[in-house]
């Protein structure tokens, strides 16, 4: 089993929410961490607190979507540990709004951090996994890669997509001792949902026949808050396959996750239809 002690992980996201718990929670584990995200400040604040001797977190910041930064912070990792054992992939964010009225350049955007820029960082860390015969890959999901939600198609649909990308990638690289799991939260108490609300504010603001249905959107959402889980739920799990021998292909946290992917297998498609569709 891989001890937390002899690896090093690179975290992406890592300023907030899942990727901050993950952080903590792999720091205290022992093991050494490159955190990345666009926060300076925030990362910097983070591998003080986490390591005050500087000698387990590494902090760079960088655009993920930037192929620049992304050998950047490879370059770092390499630097500073001499290798890279596992590789979180945690950056991303949700664009809301119908799919007639969101702009395709949003669309891109949206899958080029989702699911492009995690594939880019990916294949930089892959040939020192695969020549050592042994490392890792754990990919944030959603359970919203398997049930799609009006006016979160976008965001949902790079989920889905994400889903196909780690089943593939898990078989090309089991030959080599790689692996590779996928990660599904549920609803999670973090700043993704306003960040949401901001990237999507012009596309929300000019919904037009559409707009009656962001008050029900927005209710549903609300009323998630009841059954919310913490980003260290998400964290544990990240925790759990990477000191996994064989770590599963999924893993579904919190609880209410686990009962929604239920239902949505046990469920006729135009009964989960029903439940998710629009209100005013």
């Amino acid at each position: 089993m891989p001890a937390l002690t002899t690896q090093v992980v690179i975290v992406t996201g890592a300023s907030s929410g899942i990727g901050e718990a993950t952080v903590r929670r792999l720091v205290r584990g022992g093991a050494r961490v490159v955190i990345t995200a666009r926060r300076q400040d925030r990362l910097e604040a983070l591998a003080r607190e986490v390591d005050q001797t500087g000698i387990s977190v590494l902090a760079v910041a960088g655009d993920i979507t930037s192929d620049a930064d992304r050998q950047k912070i490879l370059a770092a990792a390499l630097a500073k540990f001499g290798r890279v054992d596992a590789l979180v992939n945690n950056a991303g964010y949700g664009t809301r709004g119908p799919v007639e009225i969101v702009p395709v350049d949003l669309i891109r955007q949206n899958y080029e951090t989702n699911l492009f820029a995690l594939i880019a960082l990916t294949q930089l860390v892959l040939p020192g996994m695969r020549e050592r015969g042994t490392g890792c890959i754990v990919n944030i999901g959603s359970v919203a890669g398997r049930i799609a939600r009006p006016l979160s198609s976008v965001y949902d649909s790079t989920k889905h997509a994400l889903e196909a990308i780690t089943d593939g990638l898990r078989g090309e690289l089991q030959p080599f001792g790689v692996r590779v799991s996928l990660i599904r939260p549920g609803f999670i108490l973090t700043e993704f949902i306003e960040a949401a609300n901001a990237v999507s504010a012009e596309v929300i603001a000019q919904a037009g026949p559409y707009a009656p249905y962001y008050r029900g959107y927005h209710e549903g959402t609300t009323k998630l808050r009841a059954f919310a889980g913490t980003p260290d739920d998400i964290a544990r799990l990240v925790e759990k396959a990477l000191v996994s021998d064989n770590p599963a292909p999924r893993y579904n946290g919190p609880f209410h996750a686990k009962v929604f992917l239920f239902l949505r297998w046990l469920l006729p498609r135009r009964v989960i239809g029903w439940m998710t569709r629009l209100k005013t």
